[in-house]
């Protein structure tokens, strides 16, 4: 962009000094007629550019994310590694990094998870017997959430948020000081149950249940 203005500022001083010469005027009508028509063509082509100068100067001012900011972007989660004038780069989990323009921040919705703080409360299910005997559970749940380091002890809790004809669904809730502590948290208290309900409670695994009619009951044909 400096050197495409200083190339027009070049070009129309020429004109300029073409234009006071009376005996090469037109020559210098002609160079800024087409001067205009450059301008409308390079305007256009660079307006996808200076729509990201733009917004990268708006986001300076309302600071929607920050340097090791936790976003979630294009189904894409990472941190926030550089902010540029015109493009964002996200480090990804698995390392690899996501180069974002500026005006995607600022034209689509996008997840922070740190704007104001870090912490998170996440969730984990497991589906289960609708004969399963819950406060055990619920009590199991609560032992592997506090016995966990990665707790910060604010809040817990287990409820059944959905009943089926062959499961019951299980969510506990869990806090963490940040995602990734959230995110092993919530496998460590996933593996403890499933540990716990394969050795103590195998009865809670979702099983398929056939009724076989009794051929002595009435209107019973045996074949």
């Amino acid at each position: 962009l400096g050197r495409i203005a200083t190339f027009f500022i070049v070009f129309i001083t020429i004109c300029l000094m073409l234009l006071s010469v009376p005996g090469i005027r037109s020559i210098g009508v002609t160079l800024m007629a087409s001067a205009g028509i450059a301008g409308l063509v390079v305007g256009a082509a660079a307006q996808p550019a200076l729509k990201n100068v733009i917004a990268g100067i708006q986001m300076a001012f309302t600071e929607p994310i920050r340097l090791d900011d936790v976003v979630i972007v294009a189904n894409e989660w990472g941190r926030v590694e550089q902010i540029g004038l015109t493009f964002v780069v996200i480090r990804l989990w698995d390392e690899r990094r996501l180069v974002v323009p500026v005006s995607k921040f600022l034209e689509d919705s996008f997840q922070n998870w740190t704007r104001e703080t870090s912490r998170l409360l996440g969730s984990v299910f497991w589906y289960l017997d609708p004969a399963t005997d819950v406060e055990r559970i619920r009590t199991k749940i609560g032992e592997a959430v506090q016995a966990s380091a990665r707790w910060d002890g604010r809040f817990w809790n287990c409820q059944v948020t959905d009943v089926k004809a062959d499961a019951i669904e299980v969510r506990g809730l869990m806090t963490a000081k940040d995602a990734s502590t959230s995110f092993d948290l919530r496998c460590e208290v996933r593996e403890a149950v499933l540990a716990f309900v394969r050795d103590e409670m195998p009865q809670a695994m979702p099983r398929t249940r056939v009724a076989i009619p009794d051929p002595g009951l009435p209107g019973i044909t045996a074949r």
